[in-house]
């Protein structure tokens, strides 16, 4: 009696068992999921829980203890009652302090940003023409600050910008200026601190997107008869917007909230939101507005975000 082996194949076993292995498989998670799993718990940790103590502690009134704010959870006869205030949302809207103080942040981050990029720009520009060995010497020197200290950094300004400090001195000696410029504790202080402090973010992204830039385009340009200034204008600018819109939220971004700069170099009648917040958290002890403060700013900064993730998906639509 002839009997023949039967090879058991995926294709042959019961469509009732192929859904069932399919159905098993999907519980196993995959190694992307895991990947991708571990970044996003730490987030959700350091992100997410911080974010709604914070916007707990803003629905909440001031109290003599300890922490200085009242529950927003109050259990009582065996009755769970939700007590929210938006009293110090109210105040982020209609006190004229607060309303000065973020207008205030918005135009010195915003000035910053400018002068960021129109210093970046060329900067990045070189060195994404540079040769490979010198581009990184000159990506090296843009990244060197970065291997000290922040506060440091903008500690060591104090003595360039002072009445008797060394760029005064050098002023002075060379016979370019007769007194000193009041540079230290005002407003174009602050500039030079947040120029410097922050000139890197607007250059690397720059870097990145012009050293992906195609020359044929320029020369496509010059071919068709257009000169330096517009082809830099017409071809350059529009490839580099998203490294231009990147590194200007990247600069935008934590100029608004910025506190060292401003608490070093500027003066007792330059208002920023990381002072106020300051002042209420550890001065006033006020930790409900201080709150009320960060998350209005959170809210406000998110127009710029969302206005680069529409940029972001106008050129993704459009190279598709």
């Amino acid at each position: 009696m002839n009997t023949s082996r039967i090879q058991l194949t995926p294709r042959r076993l019961p469509a009732v068992l192929r859904h069932k292995s399919a159905w098993f498989g999907s519980l196993v998670p995959s190694r992307r999921s895991l990947a991708i799993a571990v970044p996003s718990v730490w987030l959700a940790l350091v992100l997410a829980i911080p974010f709604l103590l914070v916007l707990k502690i803003s629905f909440s009134d001031v109290a003599l203890r300890s922490p200085p704010y009242t529950d927003t959870i109050v259990v009582s006869d065996s009755l769970i009652r939700i007590v929210l205030s938006l009293q110090h949302y109210a105040n982020v809207v209609t006190d004229s302090l607060y309303v000065s103080t973020y207008l205030s942040s918005l135009k010195i981050a915003a000035i910053s940003t400018v002068l960021c990029l129109v210093i970046g720009f060329p900067f990045a520009y070189c060195i994404s023409r540079a040769s490979p060995a010198r581009r990184n010497f000159l990506l090296l020197g843009v990244m060197l600050p970065f291997w000290t200290s922040f506060l440091l950094r903008v500690y060591a300004w104090v003595g360039i910008l002072k009445d008797d400090g060394i760029l005064n001195r050098a002023l002075m000696a060379a016979g370019l200026i007769a007194s000193p410029l009041r540079l230290y504790h005002t407003d174009i202080g602050v500039y030079i601190g947040m120029v410097y402090s922050y000139l890197p973010f607007m250059v690397m992204p720059l870097c990145a997107h012009l050293m992906k830039m195609d020359m044929r385009l320029i020369e496509a340009a010059y071919d068709l008869g257009a000169g330096p200034v517009e082809a830099f204008f017409r071809v350059t600018i529009p490839l580099a917007r998203s490294g231009i819109i990147a590194g200007s939220l990247l600069v935008f971004i934590p100029s608004v909230g910025e506190y060292v700069i401003p608490e070093l170099l500027g003066g007792s009648d330059t208002l920023m939101i990381g002072r106020l917040m300051w002042d209420e958290f550890f001065n006033n002890m006020d930790w409900p507005a201080a709150a009320a403060i960060t998350i209005a700013m959170m809210a406000l900064l998110l127009v710029p975000i969302a206005v680069f993730q529409h940029f972001q998906n106008r050129e993704r639509g459009g190279e598709a």
